[in-house]
């Protein structure tokens, strides 16, 4: 039993300690499903702060033979598994976290020096007889190991990725660790003592350099996860039942901290969940500085008008992103879909896998990337947001004729030419133009079912606004004219699919007129029946 080389339990028992667990070991039928087959190579992606280390705590004190688990797995869903036992603490583990190694290393050049001598000497300690001096690299002697023994490794690596991730500039760092990682895990030899791969890290595997050394491996990303989604993060299910246990309100719950679509599941980010649990408190968690010095600068380059982009999702829309085109290499980003691609791997952005877009995911994320990109001079985002402002504030007063100007003005200088003469580009612009309502309303309702049609833009508040902003419903027109819309929004009856939810109702039509480029509004308060 050593610190690296079959550890013991005591991680993943201090995660069971704590006054939230959530069971994941369903993680642990998936691994046993695919132990010494050419699927047991994974590597599985997900942002910080997603339960990652958590679920590699969990698979080394499963299978580790210097662990004695079989109590603290007994309560859990894989105790279950008629495997439960077969693969209980048989194998020789190897437990490898790279930031810690980083944390405690002179430099990144000599970070893969660090890992091959700590995890030799505990092996030398394991096994003497099989080791002798001369053998000074991990693949040699996990293979002499393995001749002495006929014993195969479970090899677990946390934070794969931050040599490439962090030390991205660091050519000789990156070439050595990318070597280092062909000869534990590329070609035949490996094949004879690996029993399980499993690596954990923020990004997928580089597209270029590294690709070559694992492109062996079955990968779960923020993009795709499979069969893997469930189990890193919490679904929708779980969040529930703990709302419920915690006396949380889950509509409140699922606004703040849901919005990641992965496979078939809603999936939750686990430290704000079992935060808000804790403490009763609703605000962001969030605490990625490191991120936010990643990603403004990419912002501020502006590929293909990129910012107009994040704040319409700021605003509550999605945009479509080619997420093929990035190769998970953060040096060199070359377009707004790389920055995209890049910002969902973070967690910044949710991706919908069916239908091809990115989008903030709910209010917490909404929260910290406004202040990420209010906090680096983003000077468009500061004068946006004033625009906004008075925007809203001419709506709630029912100045149909600023609100006309307004949205003209942002019409003007926040949608591309091409785009500008798209009857797409209205909606677009309202969607953007009323960023600064995200503190009091929900997420704006685009074409919301009715009951003889769908309004363009519904705004409810939220609970704690109700008594102060009312509803706006919003119907669009293109070279028509603004009394078309306001008839439209009566005639179909609009306002009677939210009267259930909100106070005061505000009425609004607006219509663009193609040959003149000007807008046209009118407001009226909805009179209750």
């Amino acid at each position: 039993m050593g610190r690296f080389v079959n550890p013991d339990n005591s991680a993943f028992q201090v995660a069971l300690n704590s006054r939230i667990y959530v069971d994941k070991s369903g993680l642990i039928e998936y691994t046993n499903s695919v132990l010494d087959t050419t699927n047991a190579y994974i590597c599985n992606s997900r942002p910080r702060r997603f339960g990652k280390s958590y679920a590699a705590n969990m698979l080394a004190a499963y299978y580790s033979k210097g662990a004695d688990s079989e109590k603290m797995f007994s309560g859990l869903e894989i105790s279950k598994d008629a495997d439960f036992r077969k693969h209980l603490n048989k194998y020789d583990v190897i437990h490898v976290d790279v930031q810690w190694f980083l944390a405690n290393c002179d430099d990144a050049d000599h970070v893969v020096a660090f890992i091959t001598k700590s995890v030799l000497n505990e092996l030398r300690d394991i096994y003497p007889g099989a080791l002798t001096d001369e053998v000074t690299h991990l693949p040699d002697a996990l293979s002499r190991v393995r001749e002495k023994t006929g014993q195969k490794f479970i090899v677990i690596i946390d934070e794969w990725d931050v040599l490439i991730r962090d030390a991205a500039s660091n050519n000789k760092a990156q070439a050595e660790y990318i070597n280092f990682l062909r000869g534990m895990f590329k070609g035949t030899e490996p094949t004879k003592y690996i029993q399980l791969a499993y690596l954990t890290g923020i990004l997928p595997i580089k597209k270029e350099k590294t690709q070559s050394a694992l492109n062996n491996f079955d990968e779960f990303t923020m993009l795709s996860a499979g069969k893997l989604a469930p189990y890193i993060g919490f679904t929708e299910d779980e969040v529930q039942k703990l709302a419920g246990e915690y006396h949380q309100d889950f509509d409140k719950v699922k606004r703040w901290y849901d919005g990641y679509l992965l496979k078939d599941y809603q999936v939750y980010n686990p430290r704000a969940v079992v935060s808000v649990m804790l403490r009763g408190e609703f605000k962001s968690y969030w605490s990625e500085t490191a991120s936010y010095e990643a990603i403004v600068p990419l912002i501020n380059m502006n590929y293909d008008v990129l910012k107009t982009d994040i704040i319409e999702m700021l605003s509550g829309s999605s945009v479509k992103v080619n997420t093929a085109a990035f190769k998970n290499d953060t040096v060199n980003i070359e377009s707004k879909d790389d920055v995209l691609t890049y910002m969902i791997h973070l967690g910044y952005l949710g991706y919908d896998q069916t239908k091809k877009v990115a989008f903030v995911p709910n209010e917490e994320i909404r929260q910290e990337l406004t202040i990420a990109v209010q906090s680096k001079n983003w000077n468009e985002m500061l004068i946006f947001q004033q625009e906004s402002e008075s925007l809203l504030e001419a709506t709630l007063d029912m100045d149909s004729a600023t609100v006309a100007l307004q949205i003209e003005k942002i019409h003007n200088e926040y949608v591309s030419v091409i785009q500008y003469h798209n009857e797409n580009s209205l909606s677009s612009v309202l969607a953007i133009a009323y960023l600064s309502a995200m503190q009091y309303y929900f997420k704006p309702i685009r074409k919301l079912p009715t009951g003889r049609g769908f309004a363009d833009f519904v705004f409810v508040p939220k609970p704690e606004y109700k008594t102060d902003y009312p509803a706006l419903i919003v119907e669009l027109k293109w070279n028509q004219n603004a009394q078309t819309a306001m008839r439209q929004i009566k005639r179909k009856r609009y306002p009677a699919s939210i009267l259930n939810y909100t106070g005061d109702i505000l009425l609004v039509g607006i219509n663009y007129d193609k040959n003149t480029k000007e807008h046209q509004c009118v407001i009226e308060k909805y009179m209750k029946e």
